[in-house]
């Protein structure tokens, strides 16, 4: 079977492919680079594209997307696309119009998925992540149902085809589960996942509810001094992983990806390394035994890379 046809049903009737390109870099990262890795990803054969309005490359991957829908390489359909909705824009009154200016950024009418970037609300602005003088993140009061109801609306109205949620809890996830009125329910939950944070009972709660576990962070490699300590272990460095990787004649990259996909979890991959892009997506082909992936499961540490917001 074609790798590019390898998608899981979601709750709501639509596919997802099970392996994504993340678009998220540092800072000082060039955003023209964002564009120009997603061209090679959807050369490569990636057809799920991962981004956010708090990646502030929207316009980047966006064109990037047209231009491969323009030269023939894709169709639209082909294409499915998450953007987020970000933390500064969780009243309801702000969801569709945060929704519809990343629309405008992407040059697209709908998004395949819109998904809560986190379930911790910031003082509406334009600044990404507000601060009071002391430098402490300025929250805002919201409920999270209200949230959610906006979210729907902009499914109604073809905005975006699926939603979704992204960090949350068994507790933050059965508060929508369980809302009055719930119209959908969340198709996805896109949580950090790799072997030293497995998130086997989230996962076993997900699948329970029929939603579908979304890795990021799956290769422990991105290191934004913003985000991540400085000390945090190499997970790709792990001798278990890298004997696993010996034995298939693979990277520990390439185990780390094909571990989640045996799982039943949709992995997001993210390089910007034209020949790390490639090797990303050629997990298709091998098959990791059960003893490896009972090898990888004990890697788990419960390790959290992404520590300085959430």
């Amino acid at each position: 079977m074609d790798p590019k046809c390898w998608r899981v049903e979601l709750n709501d009737g639509r596919f997802i492919p099970v392996l994504g390109f993340g678009t998220y870099a540092p800072e000082e990262v060039p955003k023209s680079m964002a564009g120009a890795a997603t061209k090679v990803a959807i050369d490569v054969g990636f057809r799920h594209i991962d981004s956010a309005y708090l990646y502030q490359n929207e316009e980047e991957v966006g064109k990037a997307l047209r231009e491969k829908i323009r030269d023939g390489t894709v169709k639209r359909e082909d294409i499915f696309y998450t953007t987020k909705l970000w933390a500064t824009f969780l009243r309801p009154e702000l969801v569709r119009p945060a929704l519809e200016r990343s629309l405008k950024k992407l040059g697209l009418d709908y998004v395949d998925l819109f998904i809560i970037h986190v379930p911790i609300a910031m003082k509406p602005g334009e600044e990404l992540v507000p601060k009071d003088a002391g430098g402490k993140i300025i929250l805002d009061t919201v409920d999270f149902c209200d949230t959610w109801e906006a979210l729907e609306k902009c499914k109604d109205a073809g905005l975006t085809k699926s939603i979704g949620v992204s960090n949350f809890n068994h507790k933050q996830l059965e508060m929508i589960l369980n809302k009055p009125r719930l119209k959908y329910k969340p198709v996805c939950n896109q949580v950090e996942c790799h072997p030293y944070l497995n998130q086997r009972k989230l996962l076993e709660f997900c699948k329970s509810q029929d939603i579908v576990l979304v890795a990021y962070s799956a290769l422990g490699s991105h290191r934004d001094p913003n985000w991540v300590e400085r000390d945090s272990p190499y997970l790709l460095e792990d001798p278990i992983l890298n004997a696993i990787a010996k034995k298939h004649n693979r990277s520990p990259g390439q185990i780390a990806l094909r571990y989640q996909l045996q799982r039943g979890v949709v992995v997001l991959a993210k390089s910007f390394n034209e020949k790390r892009i490639q090797e990303n997506f050629q997990v298709f082909d091998f098959e990791l035994t059960p003893e490896d992936m009972k090898a990888i499961d004990g890697l788990n540490r419960n390790f959290r890379y992404e520590k300085l917001l959430l």
